[in-house]
């Protein structure tokens, strides 16, 4: 009976460790950066008027502001320019 119970409990060890890989290597492949879908030349600007990153490192997101489209690397530099684009747009002149 005790070999019994010890196979069982091998046999559940053996399969909650093969989900648990299979979990870490579907996770890991979930924490790989996102293809870019921005290019440097889809954008008007050089680099995120809010942290000053060139915008060869990468565009996250980007928005359209007169008749001009702008990348930055995060949704919170973007939401911060239009919090008054007018202001960053005349700091860079």
């Amino acid at each position: 009976m005790k070999n019994i119970v010890m196979a069982m409990v091998c046999i559940i060890a053996f399969l909650s460790c093969n989900s648990n890989s299979d979990t870490a290597a579907a996770a890991e492949t979930e924490m790989t950066a996102p293809e870019n879908k921005f290019s440097k030349d889809s954008v008007d600007n050089k680099r995120d008027f809010i942290c000053n990153m060139p915008v060869t490192a990468g565009i996250a997101d980007t928005c359209h502001y007169d008749n001009k489209v702008y990348g930055f690397c995060s949704e919170e530099c973007k939401v911060e320019f239009l919090s008054d684009p007018k202001k960053y747009l005349a700091e860079i002149k």
